[in-house]
């Protein structure tokens, strides 16, 4: 696909720490021209359209191994592109981080390609080990599809936890750092799933919103880093070593969920404290 990069995307690629062959891939297949296409997408919908704020993301390593792990929500994963983009476009120096994504997604020959190309490889745990060893940066939603599938009337409130992050964390001594997307719920704010025909094409759900159109509304959007958090151990822990560290991981993303909701609050000029309310999804819509 031949689409003009973006000229601040292109500089932030070429400022990346990684060897490229003289086909613009890196060791992993991943692609420059692909990168900026894809983020010279992402990026204007984060600049422009979610107009995303980013909170102390000098907490991400500059350099290293590195998990981020936060919540997932909207219907729609917009949460983890905004995040890839935030690495790229707001931290010093620019680092790439690569989400696993879901498995029903590889069976799209042309999305499993691009998927490939930009970095985001199927959630196998022999890949989230090779990235986490060659010191990248790993980007987990351990509520997997679970968390996007959210109705609105359960917002902000996390799903299980799956704890294989956890293992690979402590099997490659990688840090944890945990983040909060706030504005995903309210920018497609889900009332219901049709079901019946998500299973006929192979999804887990599809998202039907609580107004006519079928893609998220330009609500302003802010991602919340916290401190990085370093566990003891090789990963073959027992299930309820394990269980105790995911719990601490999973509260502190509850803490910056909160903090988020609050500061988003204060910014509409409504009412503490931050349970929810059925007029929230309104939000800041851009003119």
């Amino acid at each position: 696909m031949d689409l003009p990069t973006d000229p601040e995307v292109a500089a932030r690629i070429d400022a990346l720490d990684h060897h490229w062959n003289r086909y613009g891939l890196d060791s992993f297949g991943v692609s420059k021209e692909h990168l900026g296409t894809f983020f010279s997408l992402l990026g204007w919908l984060y600049r422009h359209y979610f107009r995303v704020t980013v909170h102390n993301i000098h907490r991400v390593p500059d350099k290293g191994r590195a998990m981020v792990v936060g919540n997932h929500s909207g219907g729609l994963p917009v949460d983890g592109g905004m995040v890839l983009t935030s690495l790229l476009l707001d931290h010093e120096p620019p680092r790439l981080a690569h989400g696993m994504v879901e498995k029903f997604a590889q069976r799209w020959p042309f999305v499993s390609t691009w998927f490939s190309r930009v970095g985001q490889f199927t959630g196998l745990p022999e890949h989230a080990v090779a990235l986490l060893e060659d010191d990248r940066i790993l980007m987990v939603f351990p509520e997997g599809a679970r968390g996007t599938g959210k109705l609105y009337r359960d917002r902000y409130e996390l799903v299980g936890f799956g704890t294989g992050f956890m293992r690979l964390a402590l099997q490659t001594g990688s840090p944890i750092v945990p983040f909060a997307f706030v504005g995903g719920e309210e920018a497609l704010p889900t009332k219901f799933h049709l079901k019946s025909i998500a299973r006929r094409l192979g999804l887990p759900y599809i998202p039907v919103p609580g107004y006519l159109l079928p893609f998220p509304m330009p609500i302003a959007c802010d991602i919340y880093y916290g401190e990085p958090l370093l566990f003891d151990g090789t990963g073959a822990e027992a299930d309820r070593v394990i269980e105790g560290y995911v719990d601490r991981v999973k509260a502190r993303i509850v803490e910056l969920i909160d903090e988020g909701r609050v500061a988003r609050r204060r910014r509409l000029g409504r009412v503490l404290p931050v349970e929810p309310q059925e007029d929230d999804f309104p939000g800041e819509v851009s003119q």
